[in-house]
């Protein structure tokens, strides 16, 4: 999903013309920094679609979206919960070991089977992350942006969000410094 001018009529469309005729290929990306996305979920939940909650890359204004990372981690757990409990196999997409043990918490506590979900990570972020999950017996997929607009899409996501910067440069310096991690 890209910006949320764009969520509205990104739902319609899904709902209308491509999930009806492609329901066992197809899933909607929704953002928990958008203030509207628990109503989402719930319309997703509703349609029996996949979804895979995100943060969210790009900068909105506070009318639309929570200004704080802490709003915005809360967002996600509500929407991750919500999905976990009631969603067809929902994909959690985050790096944040904080989402990620809360997920852990949570499917343990409920009896949440490990197949029912997935957690989804950017290639080449977090690989240690990933291989624990992998170990622990959770599901991983990794998202490898391609194609001819990778570049663009690269781009806007830092552009957008400065924080975007720090959290990659970050990534590759862990990976560098400390090896394959």
């Amino acid at each position: 999903m890209e910006s949320s001018a764009y969520t509205e009529r990104t739902l319609r469309l899904f709902e209308e013309r491509l999930y009806p005729g492609f329901k066992q290929h197809v899933g909607i990306v929704l953002q928990s920094y958008l203030y509207r996305t628990l109503a989402d979920v719930e319309r997703a939940v509703e349609l029996k679609c996949r979804v895979r909650i995100c943060k969210g890359a790009y900068k909105e204004p506070a009318a639309v979206a929570y200004p704080d990372k802490e709003d915005v981690d809360a967002n996600y757990v509500k929407c991750m919960h919500a999905l976990l409990e009631r969603g067809t196999y929902p994909a959690l997409a985050t790096h944040d070991p904080a989402l990620v043990t809360e997920a852990q918490r949570f499917v343990a506590e409920r009896g949440i089977s490990a197949d029912r979900f997935e957690f989804q990570m950017l290639y080449g972020v977090r690989r240690d992350l990933q291989e624990q999950l992998v170990r622990a017996g959770f599901r991983v997929r990794v998202y490898v942006p391609f194609g001819t607009q990778w570049y663009p899409y690269l781009m806007r996501r830092l552009a957008e969000r400065p924080a975007n910067v720090a959290f990659i440069t970050g990534n590759v310096l862990r990976e560098m410094v400390g090896g394959r991690r």
